[in-house]
């Protein structure tokens, strides 16, 4: 039952374009207590569907420029080869603490774009 609610929940940020990959390793590791390495290649195979649906959403919304999301996906594949060759070699405890520092960075950047936003939206009243 914790595997449908944890596939539900990264569909559904996943579905928004928000990564839902960030949160699954999260749920993953904190709630499920699986190594970092499974939870991240686990991660890669919820990606596939998730991704191949958001595509298909987005082509008839039209909401995709296939240029640019074409080179994009050329070296994210290049990407996605070597951080895997360099997740292979780490530790599990540097693993862990990098991913943390990733998403304390997204998080940061996060609030920032907020309270930006919120200036902005007070300074136009």
């Amino acid at each position: 039952m914790v595997e449908v609610l944890i596939g539900l929940v990264s569909g559904i940020v996943s579905g928004t374009g928000m990564g839902g990959g960030t949160i699954l390793i999260f749920l993953l590791t904190f709630f499920m207590g699986i190594d970092q390495h499974v939870a991240q290649a686990t991660n890669l195979i919820f990606f596939i569907p998730a991704s191949i649906v958001a595509i298909i959403v987005n082509i008839k919304n039209k909401n995709l420029d296939i240029k640019n999301g074409t080179i994009i996906a050329i070296f994210g594949i290049l990407g996605a080869i070597i951080g895997a060759n360099i997740s292979l070699n780490m530790p599990v405890n540097i693993l862990k603490r990098c991913f943390g520092i990733f998403l304390s960075i997204i998080t940061i950047n996060e609030i920032y774009s907020i309270i930006k936003q919120y200036k902005k939206d007070k300074n136009k009243e």
